[in-house]
């Protein structure tokens, strides 16, 4: 380093070759901007970074946290032979990394490729997929809400990337963060499960809008309005009254996974009448067309000045909302994802869709079958992938998530 700063600028110029000058200059003060940087210039970075969210508790992480910048969903399938005590290792040694990863700690064995982060609000939360419960000679305590999801008939699924015996759902505020997770967890598997398909997905950066905002999807749509309020989790989100062999799940949730690819081009060729219409709210501030602000309840029975419903028969807010499915509720917790372009030169991007309830058949199960014949949206999704996983409670001081499953 010391030989490199006595390089006068004559010298670095003379050796340059083909480089032009302006290419020497930019790369000069890319130098010393990072330099800046390094020696503690400019304003502090440690709010996001620091922020950290505790991985034990009656609950996992990453169910009701609020929704990160960075997130990648994976699941394993385990390994022949592997088993209950195989199974019972990994999600020791996983709930151990995640653990110190959630506290900006370094995990063991780690190569510290996240060390000059903080925590970033990493979540790390596990499931299990019902093939996992016959693997690990556990089918008896597989829980009845654990259901094989139904077909729908505008379902287009890759079972390559659908179901699987373990899931994982990693979000951070930091891409880098987010990353290391993964990388960590997969190689903490090695010998024991591999990874039978995974996506990763974005949300809006935290510090990006003026106040804090529920996010956007890539139609643009504010998408989470309608989540329930806190006050409901304990009732409609987490599951308080499994008994038996089933009583593990007690404090735990579960998770519907769909991959949800958007028609984008199609969808931004409606103008802007059409696009709210379909989908019932306004797309500048998201509040339903029976009027009032983005929180204020569509009024599902008001009629306009023509004496139409202000809110259409088949428009997204109405055959989703609660009242129209005997009061099924559901708390999505969704990333974006774009991964690219398809041979027809149209986006693969859409919604990674992560919705969270007690019960999946009263919850996502019930609103799909009505969504896929009455919601006006769905000409303009695919729905890719799918899967459904048991999520328990949250680690006790000293053990790992699962334990009281595996360890029965």
């Amino acid at each position: 380093m010391t030989e490199r700063r006595g390089i006068t600028r004559r010298r670095l110029l003379g050796t340059a070759g083909g480089v032009g000058a302006a290419g020497v200059t930019g790369l000069a003060a890319g130098g010393l901007a990072g330099q800046r940087w390094a020696s503690g210039d400019g304003p502090p970075l440690t709010a996001v970074g620091g922020t950290s969210v505790p991985f034990r508790g009656r609950h996992q992480a990453g169910i009701t946290t609020p929704v990160q910048a960075s997130g990648h969903l994976v699941a394993f399938d385990l390994r022949p032979g592997a088993g209950r005590g195989g199974a019972a290792a990994l999600l020791r040694r996983w709930s151990n990394a995640a653990e110190a990863m959630a506290a900006g700690r370094t995990p063991a064995g780690d190569d510290q490729v996240a060390l000059d982060a903080g925590p970033s609000s990493l979540t790390v939360t596990f499931g299990f997929g019902r093939s996992f419960f016959g693997k690990t000679g556990l089918a008896d305590r597989m829980p009845d809400a654990l259901v094989e999801m139904p077909p729908f008939p505008a379902d287009a699924l890759d079972r390559s990337r659908s179901d699987g015996d373990l899931w994982v759902q990693i979000g951070a505020d930091d891409p880098l963060v987010a990353v290391h997770a993964l990388r960590v967890l997969q190689k903490g598997a090695s010998g024991t499960a591999e990874v039978r398909w995974m996506m990763s997905g974005f949300n809006r950066a935290r510090g990006a809008t003026d106040r804090p905002r529920t996010g956007r999807n890539l139609m643009g749509q504010i998408d989470g309005t309608g989540n329930p309020d806190p006050s409901e989790y304990d009732a409609e989100i987490f599951v308080a009254d499994a008994t038996g062999p089933h009583a593990w799940m007690n404090g735990g949730s579960y998770a519907v996974v769909r991959r949800i690819r958007m028609l984008l081009d199609t969808w931004d060729r409606l103008p802007l009448a059409r696009q709210e219409r379909i989908i019932g709210r306004r797309k500048s501030d998201g509040a339903p067309l029976s009027g009032g602000t983005e929180t204020t309840p569509a009024n599902l029975g008001a009629v306009g000045p023509d004496g139409a419903l202000a809110i259409a028969g088949d428009a997204h807010v109405r055959v989703a909302a609660p009242s129209s499915n005997g009061g099924a509720t559901m708390l999505r917790r969704s990333f974006s994802y774009h991964d690219g372009l398809r041979p027809d030169g149209a986006p693969d991007a859409g919604l990674l869709f992560v919705a969270w309830q007690a019960d999946p058949t009263t919850g996502f199960i019930q609103v799909q079958r009505k969504l896929d014949g009455a919601d006006g949206l769905t000409r303009f999704l695919r729905h890719e992938s799918s899967a459904i996983f048991a999520v328990p409670g949250g680690a006790d001081p000293g053990g790992y998530v699962g334990r009281s499953l595996l360890e029965a």
